[in-house]
């Protein structure tokens, strides 16, 4: 609840039980606010752990420059500008940079020759301070600035150490980053290996195609017994449903930061802080990180356009290598000022109150939960077959087979958004693995090596369905380029791998990652035994006989109609029911994962840290186009009518 709403509750200055604090008493001498409000935005306060800068300035009470003058008179103290700002020396000393900028302070040299503290929190300092400068004592003096240009300052003059920090955070034996040099060898290797494969089958391919038919006749009975052992764990608990979220105890929410990486989002940027303004968590508490590229001019140019909001803020990550997604979370979560830190992409619509819903869950659950983890779905799922058909592999993956594989105990690999962890223990493993281009899935593993579990939580975010084929297929590789990555990672070592991970969570890694890499990479055998089933010679025919080759056919259309029946289910809610119709279309939709598997594979070998950009946008220009009745004017741009729940 903000100050709006308590005003219209009628609640008075009496409400607060209690005098103001010395930042409060300065402001309301001042006239920047009155006493009655400073009075409610004190209950505020008692509801939230917030300071009183981030309530007075998420209300519109107070801007930001009011704040630092008054900062500056409690603690007789002098604020500084930005140029003031660039032209302080250093005291030097040694500190990491990345807790400089995470407390938004540094040591200096004033423009006398006297050591200071240069800070943009000046809230944090405390009365006793303040009183140690009223009576000269210079040795604690402090300088008040704007905190994003401390941390900007702060950024600028640590600029190569930041950078190599943010490319190398994970541990080095839980990281793809040394594959780097070693292209020429991954090449010779490669090559080697496809001379004696090509020798192999030249010798004897009946051989081969037989033991390539029964290795990935193994793994889809894996697949399939695994997928309905998660759907039937699923539907046992389906009637408790996800996680209860309603809140047990009136704890004060704490503050949450949540990253929102953008490159070359122009098209949906006005869009996506129109969304994120939707969000009814309160705004004193939220710290929205807009990650921005360096050399992305168009990005920065957009968003200097638009008048962001006190809670909302840009971070520039410096140019390097890799050029990916996690390398710039990496940069940011330095930035973050919440305790509990989430990400978005740049083209999601969240409920309203998912981060409510996220911060009471974390207040209940047991300190080993650290990661929580949203259901994806897609709010463009008539524009195409490829929408539709993609909105139904998320409905099965994300409301089915994750919480069906938690149930069942095993480590589930996460999404790439809509993802909520307890910020100490990201930082303790080392953010995001910078090199590895689906870091989601990489990190979920890494949080159970080290004893942590992820829970799945029921609120939802929309998101954009890639509905068309090549770049589809081309974010698709990149997922499956960072599984192949993924899974060779952490078996570097086996022994180490199953002794962190236990024996049951160690065999369901196993299951999870080579069935899915080998049914993508072999299902072309498969595919062969549509010959059996209309007759046609099979290309095993001279080793096998018919019977078997038929109950081979027949076990593969008993594993189709599983999956068909899973996926009906998944998209029986009022939510998915007009996909229904098209369930039997995913027989065609699966296999193009094959094509992108191929390409993964050779990228592996060739480029595995080239990070394929996923063009966002594509549905809000064709509703906006379309001129539809049934779409929503929001901000300027047309959109389905799925949004309206916004």
């Amino acid at each position: 609840m903000g100050i709006s709403e308590l005003r219209q509750a009628a609640l008075g200055p009496e409400s607060d039980g209690g005098a103001f604090d010395t930042l409060g008493d300065e402001l309301v001498r001042q006239g920047v606010i009155d006493a009655e409000d400073m009075a409610l935005a004190s209950v505020v306060r008692r509801h939230c752990d917030a300071t009183l800068d981030r309530v007075l300035m998420a209300e519109g009470l107070a801007s930001q420059d009011a704040l630092l003058d008054a900062h500056a008179r409690r603690l007789n103290s002098r604020r500084l500008s930005e140029q003031e700002l660039v032209n302080l020396e250093d005291c030097r000393m040694d500190a990491d940079p990345r807790d400089l900028i995470k407390h938004a302070a540094m040591p200096v040299v004033d423009r006398d020759g006297t050591t200071a503290i240069l800070t943009g929190q000046a809230d944090a300092v405390g009365l006793g301070d303040a009183q140690s400068r009223k009576e000269g004592d210079e040795a604690r003096r402090v300088l008040i600035a704007d905190p994003q240009a401390v941390q900007s300052e702060i950024a600028k003059r640590n600029r190569a150490e930041l950078t190599a920090l943010a490319q190398s955070r994970v541990p080095e034996i839980e990281s793809c980053r040394t594959w780097g040099g070693r292209g020429t060898r991954r090449l010779a290797f490669s090559l080697v290996v496809l001379l004696v494969l090509a020798l192999v089958v030249w010798s004897a391919p009946t051989l081969v195609l037989g033991i390539f038919v029964a290795w990935a006749a193994i793994t889809l009975i894996v697949s399939a017994v695994m997928k309905t052992a998660a759907f039937v764990a699923r539907m046992a608990t389906m009637e408790e449903g996800l996680p209860d979220t309603s809140p047990k105890r009136k704890a004060p929410l704490p503050k949450v930061s949540i990253l929102v990486p953008l490159f070359k989002e122009t098209e949906i940027a006005h869009h996506l802080i129109a969304r994120l303004s939707q969000l009814t968590y309160p705004k004193c508490l939220l710290d929205v990180v807009l990650i921005l590229e360096e050399e992305d001019e168009t990005t920065w140019e957009t968003l200097a356009s638009i008048d962001l909001p006190s809670w909302m803020r840009a971070v520039v990550v410096p140019d390097g290598q890799p050029r990916t997604k996690p390398r710039a979370m990496n940069y940011a979560l330095d930035f973050c000022e919440g305790e509990i830190v989430g990400i978005f992409d740049a083209e999601d619509a969240p409920d309203p109150d998912q981060i409510t819903t996220v911060a009471r869950r974390f207040q209940e659950v047991p300190d080993d939960v650290v990661c929580l983890q949203g259901v994806l779905d897609y709010y463009n799922s008539n524009q195409n077959w490829l929408a539709r058909c993609f909105t139904i592999e998320y409905a099965t993956w994300f409301r089915m087979i994750l919480p069906g594989m938690e149930k069942l105990g095993f480590a589930i690999p996460l999404g790439g958004t809509t993802l909520y962890f307890r910020r100490d223990v990201l930082e303790k493993l080392g953010g995001w693995d910078a090199h590895n281009v689906t870091e989601d899935a990489d990190l979920g593993f890494r949080l159970a090596r080290h004893g942590y579990r992820t829970e799945m939580i029921g609120t939802v975010t929309g998101e954009e369905a890639n509905c068309r084929l090549w770049p589809w297929i081309k974010q698709r590789s990149r997922w499956l380029k960072g599984y192949m990555t993924t899974y060779l990672v952490h078996m570097r070592r086996p022994r180490l791998l199953y002794r962190q991970l236990g024996a049951w969570k160690f065999l369901g890694f196993q299951a999870h990652f080579i069935t899915a890499l080998s049914q993508f990479l072999l299902a072309p055998l498969l595919w062969t035994f549509w010959l059996v089933l209309f007759g046609l010679p099979h290309p095993l025919d001279p080793v096998l006989s018919r019977a078997v080759l038929v109950a081979f056919g027949t076990l593969f259309l008993i594993i189709e109609a599983i999956n068909i029946a899973i996926h009906l289910v998944a998209v029986s809610g009022q939510r998915h029911r007009h996909l229904i119709a098209w369930v039997p279309t995913m027989h065609f939709y699966i296999p193009l994962g094959s094509f992108a598997a191929y390409k993964a594979l050779y990228e592996l070998i060739a480029k595995p840290f080239f990070w394929e950009k996923t063009v966002h946008g594509l549905s809000l220009q064709r509703a906006g186009t379309a001129g539809s009745d049934d779409a929503v004017d929001f901000t300027g741009v047309k959109l389905e009518a799925g949004h309206k729940s916004l």
